[in-house]
């Protein structure tokens, strides 16, 4: 049921946002030269790797950490936008179109962090990651947390990344199709509200409703 409706809200999402992708393409070509599209490997269900796909919000092939700050360099004027209201995330409808992902689960991490996963942390792996989460909600000013670190890596695989797998493995003791819904909501109120320019109010209380 669960794959089925992924399936289905994905496709209906995609068709919907075909205009604002179009449009989303053309800014970044025009911003800085490079692909429009930004592609990387992350590990998915069972610990399979899959290609990411994402609207490319960096300068091309920018070097340095995968994990950014807020303020890091690399990111072009239209990436900042993308990324404050997540629509650089867009493009991953089609990879849960192909199974790689399913719109609500834990996030998907890149291989030298997993490299890092206790054998419980792993349980993360026996479902297909999300396009949102418990995690992507309450870690979704991550890059605004990270700012001011001396070492952004130490911090996000010592601090950050522990906290957001201890959420996942929550998520996955309770998860259920009514709460998926209730995350996907609360991701559509998170966005809206941060296009109105107001804070959004933390999203933990909305998630375990």
């Amino acid at each position: 049921m669960k794959r089925t409706i992924d399936v289905v809200l994905a496709a209906i999402a995609l068709i919907a946002s075909a205009p604002v992708q179009l449009a989303i393409a053309a800014a970044v070509r025009l911003d800085s030269p490079g692909p429009v599209l930004y592609r990387t490997v992350r590990v998915g269900r069972h610990e399979t790797l899959f290609t990411l796909y994402k609207f490319r919000t960096m300068r091309h092939r920018a070097e340095g950490l995968a994990v950014t700050a807020a303020g890091d360099a690399r990111v072009t004027r239209v990436g900042r936008m993308l990324r404050r209201y997540k629509l650089d995330e867009l493009p991953q409808l089609f990879n849960v179109l192909r199974g790689d992902m399913a719109l609500v689960g834990p996030r998907p991490e890149d291989p030298r962090y997993v490299a890092l996963y206790t054998p419980e942390q792993k349980r993360v792996f026996d479902v297909r990651p999300g396009l949102t989460g418990p995690t992507a909600l309450a870690y979704r000013d991550e890059e605004t947390l990270l700012a001011g670190r001396a070492d952004v890596e130490f911090a996000y695989v010592r601090e950050v990344l522990p906290a957001k797998l201890r959420l996942d493995l929550d998520y996955l003791e309770r998860a259920t199709l009514a709460g998926d819904l209730r995350i996907l909501a609360a991701t559509v109120g998170a966005i809206v509200r941060r296009g109105r320019g107001a804070n959004a109010d933390r999203p933990e209380a909305a998630i375990r409703s």
